[in-house]
């Protein structure tokens, strides 16, 4: 099929509409998978096929620079009505990611042959454990750049994103006691909640004048103990989830972690234990890469404006590719980041079309920039 034929605004709204029928939470996208290797085959992609957790992985073009496009077909649960207002489309996963996803991949059908090779993955379980992205990184790939596809606004490129570690805190009292002599026990719940916040504050401490995307953060996202509503609690698990910026790492984190944990137990004379849930590097792409300069040429063409470098506070699958392939990676998408995982997540169709447009010159941008440093 002729790519340029079928590539129309029309087209490309009705490819994420229906991509957005498409009930896809983590660890249900197949319905996704089989749509895109069938768009994909209609948009004249090679070598079309899932791998062993499910990524559908697709190749356009030949010759170098070898370049990854990589957006996640999952959603976070939650249906919402597919619908139309003004100028937003709505729909789970019409922000976060399928509208980045899709323009990826017209874009990428856009390449010519012999300019330059894309990769396209529609990758599994961003929002749950990153089971797609982990299997990706593990390939050797040959890969020269990579852009991975969220919601960042036409005008942003996301150059980095913090890490993270995620513990379970366990502190034990020793004993319980009835709830109508409390002073006979400590509280285990009670003891978290205090050693919590004290490595919390510890943690986050010294950190004045420091922006968000620089900042080191500890939060408690949950809190389970006791056994019945009239016995103190003898035990407590609090999970801490603790955000890395770039100029830190999981092992200086890690090491501050561990000697808080064991001179705050001994202060409050509680046992006190942890375990590593999660552990992810923070990424930062470099500045002066050709990927970074294609990018703010092919924003500069269609929004006529420079793009914001922009550092995120959460933790993306660039992370995960980043440190292990060192490589140039930058995430970008249409889209606002604020909508998603929302109950009325949408998109706006004229800013889908554009960073369709955009990531199209990006590529062609790219494959001149990665010849001249040859």
């Amino acid at each position: 099929m002729d790519a340029s034929f079928t590539i129309t605004p029309r087209f490309s709204i009705k490819l994420l509409e229906k991509a957005l029928r498409l009930y896809t939470p983590s660890l249900a996208e197949k319905p996704m998978a089989e749509f895109l290797a069938d768009k994909c085959d209609d948009l004249g992609f090679e070598n079309i096929h899932t791998d062993e957790v499910g990524n559908l992985i697709a190749t356009m073009g030949s010759g170098s620079p070898r370049i990854l496009l990589c957006g996640h077909m999952d959603t976070v649960p939650g249906k919402i009505k597919i619908r139309k207002e003004g100028d937003y489309l709505f729909g789970r996963g019409a922000s976060d990611a399928k509208a980045p996803l899709m323009a990826l991949l017209l874009a990428a059908a856009t390449i010519q042959k012999n300019n330059g090779t894309i990769i396209f993955v529609g990758a599994v379980d961003e929002e749950g454990n990153a089971t797609g992205i982990k299997n990706l990184a593990k390939q050797k790939m040959d890969i020269d750049y990579a852009i991975f596809g969220e919601p960042s606004g036409l005008r942003n490129v996301t150059i980095a994103y913090k890490g993270r570690i995620a513990i379970n805190l366990k502190v034990n009292v020793g004993d319980s006691a009835h709830a109508s002599a409390p002073w006979l026990a400590k509280n285990a719940i009670e003891e978290s909640a205090r050693f919590a916040a004290e490595l919390k504050n510890s943690l986050e401490e010294n950190q004045d004048g420091k922006s968000r995307g620089m900042l080191l953060t500890a939060t408690i996202t949950e809190i389970k103990g006791g056994d019945s509503h009239n016995v103190t609690p003898k035990e407590c698990n609090t999970v801490i989830d603790i955000r890395i910026p770039v100029d830190m790492n999981c092992k200086m984190v890690g090491e501050k972690i561990a000697s808080k944990v064991t001179e705050i137990s001994q202060r409050q004379k509680v046992e006190a234990m942890y375990s590593v849930l999660d552990e992810t590097e923070p990424f930062e792409a470099p500045l002066n890469s050709p990927l970074i300069r294609a990018f703010t040429l092919g924003v500069m063409d269609i929004e006529h404006t420079r793009p914001s470098l922009i550092r995120k506070t959460g933790t993306g699958d660039m992370n995960i590719v980043g440190s292990l392939w060192n490589i140039p990676i930058v995430t970008y998408g249409p889209g606002d980041p604020h909508a998603s995982h929302t109950v009325d997540e949408r998109v706006s169709m004229s800013e889908y079309l554009r960073g369709i447009e955009v990531l199209r010159n990006t590529l062609h941008h790219l494959k001149r920039l990665h010849d001249s440093k040859r």
